[in-house]
């Protein structure tokens, strides 16, 4: 659905792919770097630390998982327990109190919704799954159905208390999720936690949303390789990153195709329409969590004013692919 990025071809240099069997690679300097997987968000997340040996690193790991955990502990709206799944379960009956990280991550959703429009909604997490992406839809819904499945969409009905730090869907039946840019904030909130514990360098890649800062052993830059949609073996450009991120959102491992025409699994928040137009979008600067916001919205508004939009973030690059 909306939000999900897929399709982000994880070639981070040669040394990484090394790490895929060993896990392990030490330099002449004494410094090792370590790379592990684990499953986080629903998504896998590789954590990858350079450290001065193998003991400290996995420890740094750790500390990134646990931070990643306690971030989903917070947003997840799945987890009965989280905040965001209490202020979806008092929608329309009252406001609820979060943690002032939660209010602020929403609040600057709002804020994206704002930049877009609408093209960007966080609130498109109480869309009715009209859509199917599995390959099984042969006909495309009726334009009631559609029209139904935005009833409850709208940032417009997310109230905010600044004073008491409170969420307020306005509406009976609205939920909010961060599916769109949870991973993104968790790869930046683990990159910034590693830092101020003195790591020097390192990828938290959230399944394509990723940050990295510093440098690989031997002082080379990391890189990203992004993939060519059409030619999935082959890289449409490799970038070099030391303190930055990069983010795809794409229609070409998860749509619908009807009639001859691909609907992406991204689905506009105002129409309840997938995307249509492009194939990929890949965002890179300096935070995660606003190139997601930037991929998926581009997605959404396709390519005229997607890079209208872009034109506002000069610290900001996008690589885009259109539909063939």
């Amino acid at each position: 659905m909306y939000g999900l990025n897929l399709g982000m071809s994880k070639y981070l240099g040669s040394t990484l792919l090394f790490l895929c069997l060993g896990l392990l690679f030490q330099t002449a300097d004494a410094q090792v770097l370590v790379k592990r997987q684990l499953t986080k968000m629903g998504s896998l997340f590789d954590i990858t630390v350079v450290a001065r040996d193998s003991i400290q690193a996995d420890q740094h790991i750790q500390n990134a998982a646990n931070e990643i955990e306690r971030i989903e502990n917070l947003i997840s709206e799945w987890r009965p327990h989280t905040q965001i799944a209490q202020v979806n379960q008092y929608a329309g009956i009252s406001p609820v109190q979060v943690d002032k990280e939660v209010f602020e991550l929403t609040r600057r959703a709002i804020q994206y919704s704002q930049l877009t429009d609408g093209a960007f909604d966080i609130s498109i997490a109480a869309l009715d799954k009209v859509w199917v992406f599995d390959g099984s839809m042969e006909e495309l819904p009726s334009d009631d159905a559609i029209r139904n499945s935005v009833q409850y969409v709208g940032y417009q009905y997310i109230a905010l208390d600044s004073v008491n730090t409170t969420i307020f869907l306005e509406k009976k039946g609205m939920k909010i999720g961060f599916g769109s840019i949870g991973k993104g904030y968790a790869a930046d909130k683990g990159r910034e936690l590693l830092q101020s514990l003195g790591i020097q360098g390192g990828i938290i890649n959230a399944s394509g949303d990723l940050s990295t800062w510093g440098a690989q052993p031997g002082r080379q830059l990391w890189k990203v390789g992004v993939r060519n949609p059409f030619k999935p073996h082959k890289m449409i450009k490799v970038l070099k990153l030391g303190y930055g991120s990069v983010a795809t959102s794409g229609s070409y491992e998860k749509f619908a195709e009807l009639h001859g025409k691909r609907y992406a699994h991204i689905i506009n928040p105002i129409t309840g329409w997938p995307s249509t137009g492009l194939t990929s979008v890949t965002v890179s600067g300096q935070s995660a969590e606003f190139a997601n916001f930037l991929s998926t919205s581009i997605m959404v508004l396709g390519n005229k004013k997607g890079k209208k939009l872009l034109k506002n973030f000069a610290d900001y690059k996008a690589i885009i692919v259109k539909d063939k």
